[in-house]
């Protein structure tokens, strides 16, 4: 685990050396879990927001995007069941002054358990080898069966705390359980309390008449809201989807891990409106859509897995996160719901109007079931960064740190080198690079030794660099350098943009 940590620390600090990712405010010491992406963070951020645009919008005839404002009419969080219901439940270590959220402790302690299940299965498969039935060997093994029996009866408690609410039970099963807190070690809690995460602020022109509004806490209910604005307009025809991406905001108390949970976030979402009867047949496309998209960037597949949930939101009929593992351990990267008619129907019984669609093919008139995608956007960012950061030892003794990012994400495709800074290398390059950057993002410079500046743009993760020297001048050649090979080629000027073209390929 340590070694995890370790690299969560080092993206943390190359994300700042190299221009990604700065804490927000850091001239007045920061603002805890807020942050700023900087000038490569921004580009890097862009281009993920543009392929998940391009596959969602783009390369599907039935999905529409919208852009949907940030405040929106109080009623909507009624509806949506935010006000009452967007709740986390909180306790306090009295020694460590730490807060966590109850339902976490609790599922920390049963990971730990599964962990020790899993340690048990890889034991005996070694031991075993291929006659190794994993299956049998869970159902027959005490110290597994045991610790199952365990799990069981723990979710037999937690997920009744969690639908009623039930503070005491969440208490009662801390102590039952013997839960410490991870700084301190103490057993020594707090009673749990249940807090609010939405951010709430004023409209209006003086205080007695302001209206109390949200930050949005997410950006789903904006496409709900506006489902039949964008039918009608549209002429959409059933099914079909609406996308959107946006910043979502949530008063998280436990904020930690660096862009991984944040309090100003961003969000891509697409809720896709089907048939009644016909909702698992599109949740289980779209679990097999969503996933294809993220192994077509090339990040191994072993990165990610399917977590389904045992415990569904009020508002669902089935629910998966997709997971990926980060240097912290496998967590939720996107989460892929069925949720039924639940959303339609509360804005429709609160806003008094008609949210139905009239099936031209079965002549009749219903709410839409809604299957939902939605993805973090800075989470994506830091399961992109973490998958990319490579630490190289080379073969003439020298190391560099690479960030083998999907080419088709990188901040910049080429950085263009003049060799030296006279003998008219300069101004060739800076025609090359006038040519090159109305298709791709270039970047230009000319300081330093060339090796040095081909290890700052390993570190950024430029796929390309161009370098521009003496023989150029004669037969209008350059140097092109290939980033995860170090491969260097001489080829002629006018093939510079179809190498980066073909190079930037998504290979599905």
């Amino acid at each position: 685990m340590a070694n995890n940590e370790d690299l969560l620390k080092k993206i943390i600090a190359h994300a700042k050396e190299y221009g990604f990712v700065f804490q927000s405010s850091e001239i007045y010491d920061g603002l805890s879990a807020v942050y700023d992406y900087a000038q490569n963070g921004s580009e890097l951020k862009k281009n993920i927001r543009d392929y998940w645009w391009k596959a969602m919008v783009q390369m599907h005839e039935n999905i529409v995007g919208i852009d949907s404002s940030i405040f929106m009419h109080p009623t909507v969080w009624k509806a949506s069941g935010h006000v009452d219901a967007f709740n986390d439940p909180m306790i306090d270590n009295k020694d460590s002054k730490k807060r966590y959220r109850a339902d976490v402790l609790v599922e920390d302690h049963m990971a730990k358990i599964e962990a020790k299940i899993d340690k048990e299965v890889a034991k005996a498969a070694k031991r075993f080898g291929d006659a190794f039935n994993e299956e049998e060997f869970k159902s027959t093994n005490p110290r597994v069966l045991a610790n199952i029996e365990k799990i069981e009866g723990i979710k037999n408690r937690l997920y009744p705390a969690m639908e009623n609410n039930d503070m005491d039970a969440f208490k009662n099963l801390i102590e039952d359980l013997e839960i410490a807190c991870p700084m301190s070690g103490s057993k020594n809690w707090t009673e749990v309390r249940q807090f609010n995460l939405m951010f709430s602020t004023n409209m209006g022109a003086t205080a007695e008449g302001a209206t109390e509004i949200f930050l949005r806490p997410e950006t789903a209910q904006g496409i709900f809201v506006n489902y039949l604005n964008v039918q009608k307009t549209g002429r959409m025809k059933i099914p079909f989807g609406i996308a959107q991406t946006g910043k979502a905001f949530r008063n998280e108390i436990v904020a930690r891990q660096f862009i991984f949970r944040m309090r100003e976030f961003e969000q891509m979402e697409m809720q896709f409106f089907v048939r009644p009867g016909e909702e698992m047949k599109w949740y289980e496309y779209w679990k097999d859509q969503r996933m294809k998209w993220h192994t077509s960037l090339g990040i191994p597949a072993e990165k990610f897995r399917f977590h389904d949930h045992d415990k569904l939101a009020h508002y669902a009929n089935a629910a998966a996160d997709i997971e990926f593992d980060f240097p912290m351990g496998f967590k939720e990267l996107e989460g892929i719901h069925s949720r039924t008619d639940f959303d339609l129907s509360a804005h429709e019984k609160h806003s008094g109007k008609k949210l139905r669609y009239h099936d031209p093919e079965l002549n009749q008139s219903y709410v839409p079931y809604v299957v939902e995608t939605s993805i973090g956007l800075d989470r994506m960012f830091l399961a992109v960064m973490s998958n990319a950061y490579t630490e190289e030892e080379l073969e003439d003794g020298n190391s560099r740190v690479v960030m083998k990012l999907p080419p088709v994400l990188a901040p910049y495709k080429v950085a263009i080198f003049p060799l030296t800074k006279k003998d008219g290398l300069p101004d060739k390059a800076r025609e090359i690079m006038d040519n090159l950057k109305y298709d791709h993002m270039c970047f230009y410079e000319e300081k330093d030794a060339i090796g040095k500046r081909y290890r700052r743009h390993d570190a950024i993760g430029t796929p390309y660099c161009i370098t521009v020297d003496h023989q150029t001048l004669e037969d209008n050649t350059v140097t092109i350098r290939e980033r995860d090979s170090m491969k260097q080629e001489r080829i002629a000027i006018d093939k510079i943009s179809g190498v980066v073209s073909e190079g930037l390929k998504v290979r599905h």
